[in-house]
């Protein structure tokens, strides 16, 4: 698979996606377009990309493969405008979208020109953004949905898979409807309850004001998410409005049921509760990735004094171990460590436990 491929959106996937291709096919010219001039320097600066497209008009005309990576709602404005372009006959267009039903729906202007568009969703991120912290690997074994309209002949998708086939990802073929319901379950849903905690604790906090210095523990791990990209966000529940409106009247009637048990005080049910909710969480899967980025975090038992968090960074650099986060917990929960360590991988955080324990006497301790 040799040719031109355009990239519209120079960040993390993007980029991401542009060294895949580029490793897997690499007589392939690929070029790029960003809104940020300084994005797309970067990227051509870093060899992300071949050539920059002074507009999406030029760089659109003459590509085999368009890739739009930017969020949903620009993601339907750029099909319209390719949709009144001259493209070449067997361009192949797909997006990498969180939401599918609203994009499908749109390509629809595209597919009754004769061009084909294949929707498509790598559930693959990183704590870091933007096309500087793009890597070759960032979809190996993630799950990558496509979800092609049923009027897409599947010699296309098998075009698409063979242009995609250096990510390494899982790929799984489903319908847009399926999609939006999965990722509505799993991914929009818990960001909309992490922002809801935090708010809870923001309104707490206005009369009680240690609520912002004890929620430096496990409180801050489980709403990490919700330092994600508002408009993002924004864009993507708006399009999936109607799942999300059934998901949150569900998440509505389950709150009911375990308020009636503590109201009743029925001691037995909420155990049953909470003992079948650790079960499910205990069996889900440990070494695949999923539609959030995992937070592979180390623990370590440092003694408080000058230098000490530049001494464990120093060993790990030794080693060459890339690290995703650093950071001093005030307040622990059930864990002894005080210096938390986030990495890309369970690899990484593997090779650092053991870095560190070949260097010092410091305990750590998985998260």
């Amino acid at each position: 698979m040799n040719g031109r491929v355009f990239i519209i959106g120079l960040g993390l996937i993007g980029g991401s996606l542009a060294l895949c291709i580029k490793k897997e096919h690499p007589e392939s010219i690929i070029s790029g377009y960003d809104i940020s001039q300084d994005n797309l320097k970067l990227a051509k600066m870093l060899g992300v990309i071949d050539e920059i497209a002074p507009t999406i008009e030029v760089g659109a005309q003459s590509a085999d493969l368009i890739v739009i990576s930017t969020p949903v709602k620009e993601t339907e404005i750029i099909i319209d405008l390719l949709s009144t372009l001259e493209l070449k006959q067997n361009v192949l267009i797909t997006d990498v979208g969180s939401t599918k039903s609203v994009i499908t729906n749109k390509s629809q202007v595209l597919l009754d020109k004769g061009i084909t568009f294949i929707g498509g969703h790598p559930m693959a991120g990183s704590h870091k953004s933007g096309v500087s912290a793009s890597k070759v690997i960032l979809f190996e074994n993630a799950f990558y949905l496509l979800t092609p309209h049923e009027r897409i002949k599947e010699q296309m998708v098998q075009g698409l898979l063979k242009w995609l086939q250096g990510t390494n990802a899982k790929f799984l073929i489903i319908s847009p409807e399926e999609h939006d319901l999965l990722a509505g379950a799993i991914s929009h849903m818990p960001h909309i309850v992490a922002a809801s905690l935090v708010h809870q604790a923001d309104h707490i906090s206005e009369r009680h004001k240690l609520v912002t210095r004890l929620a430096a523990g496990g409180f801050r791990d489980i709403t990490r998410i919700a330092s994600s990209s508002p408009s993002m966000w924004r864009d993507i529940l708006i399009h999936n409005k109607n799942v999300l409106i059934q998901l949150m009247n569900d998440w509505k009637q389950e709150m009911d049921k375990v308020l009636s048990l503590i109201e009743h005080e029925r001691a037995e049910e909420l155990y049953d509760y909470f003992s079948r909710a650790k079960n499910v969480r205990d069996g889900l899967p440990q070494d695949q990735k999923g539609a959030i980025p995992a937070f592979y975090d180390l623990y370590v038992d440092v003694p408080d004094y000058p230098g000490v968090i530049s001494e464990i960074t120093g060993y790990l650099a030794k080693e060459k171990i890339s690290i995703t986060n650093i950071r001093i917990m005030e307040t622990r929960e059930e864990i002894f460590g005080i210096l938390t360590i986030s990495f890309q991988t369970e690899e990484d955080r593997i090779r650092a436990q053991k870095c560190i324990a070949s260097y010092s006497n410091y305990d750590t301790t998985i998260g």
